[in-house]
């Protein structure tokens, strides 16, 4: 796997995609930086080689060209990070990002407008891809987020450097981190999944079974499996029709010697918000008229367990509805047990965005082994999919 360890940039141009799509407030002030932040390691190698960097981004879905879709707004926020004084083209192809790359000096950052006010970024049109190719010497993807598009800016362009291109020391541990689960993995290892519905989770429930020796299943997905063991769910989510799916899981869980967990007692409210009333009761046994929105006292034990005796650890989910500080608690503490396997030399990686959300929120960003940029590209990534953007740098 070549990554910008393996060039030597003085006097090159670098090409890289980076996935600068952060939030804006309704000033356009950046309000989550991370994502610029993640990116700063692989430029900071290339211009200390003394090569100069084009960065090129999409930020939202526009159509067409909007103006408050404009990267221009987060030059500020990229300069302050990257400690430079990063310029701006204000179209990412054209007369102007051509003259603007041709006058870059060694050491500079050039950023690009957003690729994606133009409709041949997504299309993934040649044309598009090769005049983007040849404003610099070398590509590199650092953009994780956005690797399984097959875009102009992500795979495409990747033809026009049959040598000259390499993964960003971002992408490349995102690589890492996620083979570290599905390949190079210490046992036990103990896949957490959350989230609301059975069916979007199911083909990486299928493709990590054989990987995994532990399955633990939270949030809404719980009750599509517990009705499907004859349980009462009351008003909780739950998907009828994904029942029998549930039993197949569950029945090829066991033929792999994979110990799926369940939930045996949840928290249940009458009401889906923070006034509602609660009660803690069997899983099984949810009242009509009250939902399951986190895992209970007797479940969180369990887990514990589980996870305290793991080495490799995989969180995709939340247990509850964290966002509402009463169903807090489930995800709170499945954080802290993750914190404290990983202090005792587990592997830690959480994916997927509300887990990310849910570990920033709670402050557990650094006591984890690694937090994903890509929800989506991670989640394809378990499902055991190649992804068009690193497959591209591999050719």
């Amino acid at each position: 796997m070549k990554t910008i360890n393996d060039f030597n940039f003085k006097n090159k141009k670098a090409i890289i995609r980076v996935d600068f799509n952060v939030p804006l407030d309704e000033n356009f002030n950046v309000t989550d930086a991370t994502r610029i932040e993640a990116a700063k390691q692989t430029i900071d190698k290339i211009l200390a080689d003394g090569g100069s960097v084009i960065l090129m981004s999409h930020l939202g879905r526009p159509k067409g060209v909007e103006e408050k879709y404009s990267l221009k707004h987060i030059l500020k926020t990229a300069s302050d990070i990257l400690e430079v004084p990063v310029q701006f083209a204000s179209n990412c192809v054209g007369v102007e990002a051509k003259t603007a790359s041709d006058q870059l000096q060694a050491g500079q950052v050039l950023l690009l407008e957003n690729l994606r006010f133009h409709a041949e970024e997504e299309a993934g049109d040649m044309a598009f891809a090769k005049e983007l190719a040849s404003l610099g010497d070398i590509y590199v993807n650092d953009a994780f987020g956005t690797a399984h598009r097959a875009h102009a800016s992500t795979t495409i362009i990747a033809q026009f450097f049959p040598t000259e291109k390499c993964f960003g020391l971002l992408l490349a541990k995102e690589i890492e981190s996620l083979n570290k689960v599905l390949k190079d993995s210490k046992k036990p290892v103990t896949a957490i999944l959350g989230g609301s519905k059975v069916s979007s989770k199911i083909t990486v429930i299928e493709n990590i079974l054989d990987k995994v020796d532990h399955m633990i299943i939270g949030g809404g997905m719980t009750f599509t499996f517990v009705k499907a063991l004859g349980g009462k769910v009351g008003n909780s989510i739950c998907e009828d029709d994904k029942q029998e799916l549930a039993l197949e899981i569950l029945r090829l869980a066991k033929e792999k010697g994979v110990q799926i967990h369940i939930p045996v007692d949840v928290v249940a409210a009458d009401d889906f918000s923070a006034t509602a009333n609660t009660q803690i009761v069997d899983v099984r046994e949810i009242p009509d008229g009250w939902e399951g929105l986190d895992a209970g006292p007797k479940s969180l034990a369990n887990f514990k367990k589980v996870i305290l005796e793991s080495k490799t650890i995989l969180w995709n989910g939340p247990l509850g509805v964290f966002e509402i500080d009463k169903f807090a608690n489930g995800t709170i503490e499945l954080g802290n047990f993750i914190a404290e396997a990983t202090a005792n030399g587990a592997f830690s990686l959480v994916g997927g965005g509300d887990s990310v959300a849910a570990v920033k929120q709670f402050g557990f960003e650094h006591k984890v082994s690694y937090v994903s940029t890509g929800g989506g590209a991670m989640l394809e990534m378990l499902e055991g999919r190649v992804l068009p953007g690193i497959a591209a740098i591999l050719e």
